[in-house]
């Protein structure tokens, strides 16, 4: 079935039938979101307007739990499921269709059954959101061709999916600043034992801190791997900064595709213009709730080592805030600390 983008049904809106498997809605989207990017069409406020109408479609399907909210209930169902600490489908006193009381609120309002209309419901994602979603789904590849032979492109992997059919679980988690956050897309890296999976990638699913090592599923599959920190590179965002050799992208997002130990740099992918980058530590700025690593610490060499959470960016100063614990925070220079 062709895609349906005056319609207001996602299925109808992606052109894939209602019994749809992950890998043909991965595939719908791919081809979707590449055709009506922004980016290939600039000044086309359809074309704007047509690729967050997709992305929003792609975003509650992908989700199992969701889907299933919108399958029965319709998108406004699936929307309001977010607000549900213990899940739409969880177990605290079930009320209409087995859906949990206590919403926030105390109430809980049903839009059209069936994943069908929507009435006069607007979308609600955002540019900002849909970009963001398009950036992890391609996990900083290139989607448009122009950048070659980087592992994944173009696979598509879930930002915020749930367990289900099957899949394996991620695992809820007391607060921890010394770990990387559970859903967190990763490349393995400088595998001894298991060589072969240098370069796969996948989502962080548990942290043990016992063993000090990390649960990751493998890409497009239930496989999982237990990593060593060293032996994983993330793929977070970030905004490119202080840059004087190309000024006009400072403030740009992007996404890390690798750490070049030789060059210390990262070779970033920048959204806005398609294009790869090799930067310092200097010239980006991550995202708030970045777990990373302290290095080259001269005050406090003890540090060295240690994990924090970047939970603020002091554009005045020029430095991170990092978290150690509950009660510990140090302001950093940008080149100390290392993903």
């Amino acid at each position: 079935m062709a895609p349906n983008l005056n319609s207001e049904d996602y299925y109808q809106i992606l052109g894939i039938p209602r019994s749809a498997s992950d890998a043909e809605l991965k595939k719908a989207y791919k081809k979707l979101a590449v055709k009506w990017h922004p980016d290939k069409n600039p000044g086309d406020e359809q074309a704007t307007t047509n690729f967050q109408k997709i992305s929003e479609a792609y975003a509650t399907l992908k989700d199992d739990k969701k889907r299933k909210i919108y399958d029965a209930y319709g998108k406004e169902a699936a929307d309001q499921s977010e607000q549900m600490p213990d899940g739409p489908m969880g177990g605290h006193g079930h009320g209409h269709g087995g859906f949990p009381g206590g919403m926030p609120g105390g109430s809980f309002s049903f839009g059209g059954g069936g994943g069908g209309g929507r009435g006069g419901h607007q979308h609600q994602m955002s540019h900002d959101e849909a970009e963001f979603l398009f950036s992890q789904f391609f996990g900083g590849s290139d989607p448009f061709g122009g950048m070659g032979g980087h592992r994944g492109g173009g696979q598509g992997m879930r930002m915020g999916g749930h367990p289900g059919m099957g899949r394996p679980s991620r695992v809820r988690q007391p607060k921890r600043y010394d770990a990387i956050p559970v859903g967190t897309i990763v490349s393995l890296k400088d595998l001894v034992s298991k060589p072969e999976k240098n370069g796969e990638r996948g989502e962080v699913l548990q942290y043990d801190p016992n063993t000090g090592r990390y649960v990751v599923k493998i890409e497009d599959g239930d496989e999982t791997i237990k990593v060593k920190p060293s032996n994983l590179l993330q793929h977070v965002h970030l905004k490119v900064h202080n840059l004087e050799s190309r000024a006009d992208l400072n403030g740009e997002k992007a996404t890390i595709l690798a750490w070049d130990d030789s060059k210390q740099r990262y070779n970033i992918y920048v959204m806005s213009i398609s294009k790869v980058l090799s930067l310092k530590p200097t010239n980006v700025v991550l995202d708030n709730g970045t777990v990373g690593k302290i290095t080259g610490l001269q005050s406090k060499p003890e540090l060295n080592g240690q994990w924090g959470t970047i939970t603020n960016f002091n554009s005045e100063s020029d430095r991170y805030d990092i978290q150690l614990s509950a009660d510990k925070i140090l302001r950093l220079k940008l080149d100390n600390i290392r993903l």
